[in-house]
């Protein structure tokens, strides 16, 4: 075999792309195409696709030493629903928080005890609400960005909260029907 299809077939077998490849182990070349003019081209494709500094993966005695570690688990955003969407809770106590820095107001919240017994802080989203102690609510994972400590939320329009009233965009969030057309 001429060297300069050595060549060819190695940097080819490296390549990771598919027209390479095919363009020096492909049967349907052209007649006027010489294997040598194949073999140059392949070598320039070649050259300008790879790097010339090969990639060191692991070696046998560094794996041996546990080099390759797992990556550590992410911490749940709501760890108190022991992976559940949403959960039944009481309320015990209602009222007001201020934000972190940038921001100021007044956030809703409400002290929860959820079914599986761990009290949690719960914003209520939504413009007024009608909850108070002792209402039971639905409450799912999300933390209000600006309060912190807080990493559940209150379901509008479950159980005993309603949903926003004269709410007009993003309803769904909110628990409240389309109005009606008159």
């Amino acid at each position: 075999m001429p060297l300069h299809h050595v060549f060819a077939r190695h940097f080819a077998v490296r390549a990771s792309a598919p027209a390479l490849r095919t363009s020096i182990f492909s049967p349907a070349r052209t007649a006027n195409t010489s294997i040598a003019a194949t073999a140059a081209t392949a070598l320039r494709n070649a050259a300008r696709e790879f790097s010339t500094t090969p990639t060191l993966g692991a070696t046998y005695n560094q794996v041996r030493r546990k080099c390759r570690k797992p990556q550590p688990f992410r911490k749940p955003v709501s760890p108190q629903l022991a992976d559940r969407p949403e959960m039944k809770a009481v309320c015990l106590k209602v009222g007001t928080t201020k934000p972190k820095k940038p921001n100021s107001g007044e956030r809703k919240v409400a002290r929860v005890r959820l079914s599986n017994g761990n009290l949690v802080w719960a914003y209520i989203p939504g413009e007024g609400h009608n909850i108070q102690q002792h209402s039971v609510v639905l409450v799912r994972g999300g933390r209000a960005q600006d309060c912190p400590g807080v990493r559940y939320k209150v379901v509008r329009g479950a159980m005993d909260l309603g949903g926003v009233g004269s709410r007009i965009t993003a309803r769904s969030k909110y628990g409240t029907k389309k109005p009606k057309a008159n």
